[in-house]
């Protein structure tokens, strides 16, 4: 498995400090990679986030993280699709032309329909502009004189230098939904759900695997960002966690597999969608993932990015060596 890390550049939290030295830390304790999320107008979720709208954006924080690392990926999880895939494609190469070829760009079609609204996208549909953005990255990533028609966009005779370093990013579908993961094999490299039950996720997989198997395509690599909050205890884990929130999330959540109660009730019942407790319960948890098949795990702080450089000093040092 790789492991990774979701950035603190949103909210309250959002700082330069915490997202340079912080990459870099992560990088010096082995992690493999770090994320960003994707808001033009950012609403916060109120179950995971304090009211503030302070959000930097996603490429222009991973482009200035990549020039003071160096090997670290650089994830999106996710990029939400209100860019021209044409403006995407030339700051994917120029990135990678500055940092190298370490960009995974995972795509998921948004929560907000107001942010297509505010650029005119607002008829548009967004998993139709992630499948859009797929193929036209893909196609001027690898030539020249481009042609290409679809619902969405057309153009001709367009060729977008510099070309990304290594061929095109890999292409990572986010969601959690049934869909997300017909989507994933679909037009996609990987699945990256956020917040997700353990039973949904293997429900998923599943599906995955079969779809993939009958289409003759490889697996497309699984990922996953679940909340995660560590501390000496398990006790102390829970105390900065917003456990009620999560659940009335998890109860709305139309597709979820839910547990033999019928209702996520307690934390025990968030298996999956939460990551809390000490490091020897950390590591219990990640082989879970593991042994469903999950090849990156991201660890979302965002209840813990006031404690941002511990959460990354006690995985770093009591988590992964156990886990390589």
């Amino acid at each position: 498995m790789k492991f990774g890390l979701l950035l603190p550049h949103f909210g309250e939290h959002a700082d330069r400090v915490k997202l340079l030295r912080g990459s870099q830390l992560a990088e010096e304790l082995g992690f493999d990679s770090v994320w960003v999320r994707d808001h033009l107008v950012f609403e916060p979720h109120g179950e995971m986030e304090a009211p503030n709208r302070e959000f930097y954006d996603a490429l222009t924080t991973l482009t200035a993280i990549g020039a003071v690392t160096e090997r670290i990926q650089l994830g999106t999880g996710s990029l939400i699709p209100f860019r021209h895939p044409l403006t995407t494609a030339l700051q994917i190469g120029t990135m990678t032309q500055l940092v190298g070829p370490r960009v995974i760009l995972g795509f998921g079609a948004g929560t907000y329909q107001h942010e297509f609204d505010a650029i005119g996208w607002g008829d548009k549909d967004r998993v139709s502009l992630v499948r859009s953005n797929a193929h036209i990255l893909r196609k001027v990533a690898l030539e020249n004189a481009v042609e290409y028609s679809d619902e969405n966009f057309s153009f001709s005779d367009i060729t977008i230098e510099p070309k990304p370093v290594g061929g095109p990013a890999p292409f990572w579908y986010c969601g959690a939904t049934p869909r997300s993961a017909r989507l994933a094999v679909e037009f996609a490299d990987g699945w990256m759900p956020g917040r997700i039950s353990l039973l949904s996720m293997a429900q998923r997989i599943e599906t995955m695997r079969t779809l993939s198997e009958a289409a003759g395509k490889p697996m497309p690599t699984v990922a996953v960002i679940p909340p995660t909050s560590v501390e000496a205890t398990r006790e102390e884990a829970l105390r900065d966690v917003n456990v009620p929130g999560l659940l009335t999330w998890a109860n709305k959540a139309k597709f979820a597999v839910k547990p033999p109660s019928g209702r996520f009730e307690t934390v025990e019942d968030l298996e999956g969608q939460l990551i809390v407790g000490s490091p020897a319960d950390v590591i219990e948890e990640v082989k879970k993932f593991e042994a469903l098949g999950v090849e990156h795990l991201v660890f979302d702080f965002r209840f813990k990015f006031a404690r941002w450089f511990q959460q990354i000093e006690l995985l770093g040092t009591q988590v992964l060596p156990y886990l390589r």
